[in-house]
């Protein structure tokens, strides 16, 4: 039978058991705006019921109940939803970052814009155009002089805002390593934590709480895939790569790359090997460092020396109201100091690369011509060289726009003299430089006798960088300027010589190697005319076509990273409020639960007060007769 004070132990459960709620939901009130809590609920049960199945109990059938009990403090979780909120989170900060860049970018470039590098080659332009309509006058020459030195202004304030942004985004790839390993590192720790509180039968709700917070964070950070079906080791990984496996942490870190200026690359500690990493926030600032920013300063320093190269080619040629000839225009520093290009590319203490730009053929080209050749021209390309086959029937500007419109990192043009140029390109490869021609080879005639680029047909007379004196394989009358110091946009400036007297900035050409009359502007207006033709800056074939080209560019990357955040903001949004709505704390819900578990509380504390009253009557006022 039941024990005369079993109704004491019952409203004591019910007591503990609704305290314990209340308490709770205190918990979740004070914790309504703390990022990352999940709400919690006391799961009541009933107590095993009075069981005695050797009694006779004929007369009353059923168990005896013994009241209420917690069997344990849950956290209202949906798991599937974490999932996707953890794969979602790296694409929403990898296009997060990306929006914020891009938009810098665009900034940068300011175009169309009355300060713009456009604007103030254009006025560059006009101002030749001015000094061909008067030549002898010292003013348009000072024109010249004043709109080349902006002009510089705005490509070195171009380039100089290109590399801050890249060294930004590089301090961001340092902090984000850093910030990964400290958030895996404390995973980590509460890994152990959790652990330990498990063992002994407990819910580490708060900790379980903080945990899913890092692991949001981390996923924002870098792509991951959380394992947690081993209770005993909870897992996270990137692209099959373990980050943090219980207690263990595979750490990152950061070391220079001397292939990539000097800018760093991840890495894994325990070994050295490169991390590939594919998503969040540390890819997107790797991409746009060594992929978008890059290219944009690429473009910038293929059309400044392309730019340079074809204003000095004509301005050595002509003559300045003083007699002077042969003076650049703007002033080129070498990337070599042989003459021949030769270079020391491994270190060893002898010349093993030939680093040249521009080849210039010997002979003069009629573009419409018909070439009556055949054969295959092998040229560089980003990876492997690319082939490029002629034919009898093609005409010489055929042969060039394939050339043009082929991978190959060679632009081809003819120039005011008819003749064949070869221009080297930006490289792909960041270990390789740029603006410098690593191939070229003939099969047939064409870069041989027709258009004398190179000295002889065949393989074994192909020109390659990979060689000293590579220039020996070209035609003896050919010409070639070797390689520029990286990146012109940064250092190029008006040559000193023009500064220090206008009258060296040159007008005409003259005529038979004497000097040029005082009217004559032929220099002036061809430099001028180079703004509409195709000198093919690398596969843009003219400056005007550069501008709109990479204005275009940056406005629809920009465009895309915009909506594409956008709609990622979205994604994550409507995650986000489902998650509130599941594991989110409502404060009426709160208040309403509040209120029933104190009613609750206060009917257990008068269940027993009844209890024991009649505990009483049995005992001090039950007298026997």
């Amino acid at each position: 039978m039941q024990s005369t004070f079993m109704g004491i132990e019952i409203g004591k459960r019910s007591l503990i058991a609704h305290n314990k709620s209340l308490q709770t939901v205190g918990h979740n009130i004070v914790n309504a705006s703390t990022d990352g809590y999940s709400r919690q609920r006391v799961k009541m049960s009933t107590f095993d019921p009075l069981y005695a199945p050797h009694l006779n109990r004929a007369n009353t059938p059923g168990q005896i109940g013994q009241g209420v009990v917690d069997v344990s403090v849950e956290r209202i979780k949906d798991e599937l939803l974490e999932g996707r909120i953890v794969a979602q989170s790296n694409i929403h900060g990898y296009w997060q970052e990306r929006d914020k860049y891009i938009l810098m970018l665009e900034k940068i470039y300011n175009e169309p814009g009355e300060f713009s590098v456009r604007a103030a080659m254009d006025k560059f332009w006009e101002g030749w155009q001015e000094l061909s309509l008067s030549p002898s006058e010292m003013a348009s020459r000072q024109s010249v002089l004043e709109r080349g030195k902006t002009l510089i202004d705005a490509i070195h304030t171009r380039y100089d805002a290109l590399r801050q942004t890249r060294d930004m985004l590089e301090t961001e790839v340092t902090g984000a390593v850093s910030k990964i390993n400290t958030l895996m590192a404390d995973i980590a720790e509460l890994n152990e934590k959790i652990l330990k509180v498990k063992v002994m039968g407990d819910n580490p709700n708060d900790l379980l709480d903080r945990r899913d917070l890092l692991v949001n964070d981390l996923s924002s950070m870098i792509n991951i895939t959380v394992d947690n079906r081993d209770p005993d080791e909870f897992q996270i990984h990137t692209s099959g790569l373990h980050l943090v496996q219980g207690r263990v942490v595979h750490f990152l870190d950061t070391v220079v790359d001397t292939g990539n200026e000097g800018y760093s690359k991840v890495i894994w500690q325990r070994n050295g090997e490169t991390a590939e990493i594919k998503g969040g926030k540390l890819a997107s600032f790797l991409e746009l460092r060594d992929k978008d920013v890059r290219e944009e300063i690429q473009k910038l320093d293929l059309m400044t020396i392309n730019f340079v190269d074809n204003v000095n080619y004509l301005h050595k040629k002509a003559w300045g109201s003083n007699g002077s000839t042969g003076i650049e225009f703007f002033k080129e520093y070498p990337f070599v100091i042989s003459a021949e290009g030769n270079y020391d590319r491994n270190g060893d203490g002898a010349f093993d690369s030939s680093y040249i730009f521009r080849i210039s053929g010997a002979n003069t080209l009629n573009p419409k011509e018909l070439i009556g050749l055949r054969g295959t021209m092998t040229l560089s390309g980003a990876d492997n060289n690319v082939a490029i086959d002629y034919y009898p029937t093609d005409t010489v500007q055929d042969v060039i726009d394939r050339i043009n419109n082929s991978p190959a990192k060679i632009s081809a043009t003819l120039n005011q003299e008819g003749k064949l140029v070869f221009r080297a390109m930006t490289a792909e490869d960041r270990n390789n430089p740029d603006f410098v021609i690593k191939h070229i080879e003939d099969s047939g005639e064409f870069l041989v006798g027709y258009s004398g680029i190179l000295a002889a047909s065949g393989n074994n007379a192909a020109y390659t960088w990979e060689t000293a004196n590579a220039v020996e394989s070209l035609d003896r009358n050919s010409q070639y300027a070797v390689a520029p110091l990286s990146h012109p946009a940064g250092w190029v400036e008006v040559n000193k010589v023009v500064v220090a007297d206008s009258m060296n900035v040159a007008a005409g050409f003259g005529v038979n190697g004497r000097a040029a009359n005082p009217g004559d502007g032929s220099a002036a207006l061809a430099i001028a005319s180079l703004r509409n033709q195709q000198l093919m800056v690398g596969k843009f074939t003219s400056f005007d076509q550069y501008f709109s080209s990479v204005v275009a560019d940056i406005g629809l990357k920009g465009e895309r990273a915009e909506i594409t955040f956008e709609t990622q903001n979205l994604v994550m949004k409507d995650l986000e409020d489902l998650k509130k709505a599941i594991s989110g704390v409502n404060i009426d819900e709160e208040l309403s639960n509040m209120i029933k578990f104190q009613h609750g509380y206060a009917a257990a504390a008068r269940f027993i007060s009844q209890v024991n009253e009649m505990l009483d009557i049995v005992v001090n006022r039950l007298k026997l007769s």
